[in-house]
């Protein structure tokens, strides 16, 4: 059984340790922590097995659009799941727990950079077509979900992610 609950400050070394072996690399590793110690986690989620094991996590952090910003836009980044422990819906419930998190939270809109095949599942479209770009040059890749009617309402422009996505590169 695997229940989803709020991040806390007790679960970061697992958090890292649950990116580290998901991707084999620092990167995302050290992301969430630059995210952490910058307040930036908005929304920071876990998935924990029966003992309270940390098994997956998803984060949630501030962007900003050039056009329209009204400080209500998230990104999707990073989500991992323990590699014994992949291939199980873990972090698809995690996104979606994510997703109604931001909801609630009164976001308008999610961005990712992703699987466009995988994200579509959750409704994300090309953000390109609403006349949305990302720094990293992702293209097809570089999505987003409007949470409300007008979620995307007065968006344009370069969508840019927290600085700490950019440390580090």
């Amino acid at each position: 059984m695997t229940d989803v609950r709020a991040a806390t400050a007790a679960d970061l070394d697992a958090i890292v340790g649950v990116h580290r072996a998901a991707f084999c690399r620092e990167a995302e590793a050290g992301l969430v922590k630059r995210l952490v110690q910058a307040g930036r986690d908005t929304i920071s989620l876990v998935a924990v097995d029966d003992e309270d094991v940390v098994l997956g996590h998803v984060l949630f952090s501030p962007v900003t659009v050039e056009e329209g910003d009204d400080g209500k836009a998230l990104g999707l980044a990073p989500v991992a799941v323990l590699p014994d422990h992949q291939r199980q819906g873990i972090g698809r419930t995690l996104i979606e727990e994510g997703i109604g998190a931001c909801f609630v939270r009164d976001a308008r809109a999610i961005f990712v950079l992703g699987s466009p095949a995988y994200y579509a599942g959750f409704g994300f479209a090309k953000a390109s077509s609403h006349g949305l770009h990302d720094a990293f040059q992702g293209g097809n890749a570089f999505q987003v979900l409007a949470l409300t009617v007008d979620g995307l309402g007065d968006y344009r422009g370069r969508v840019d992610y927290a600085p700490e996505f950019s440390e580090g590169l």
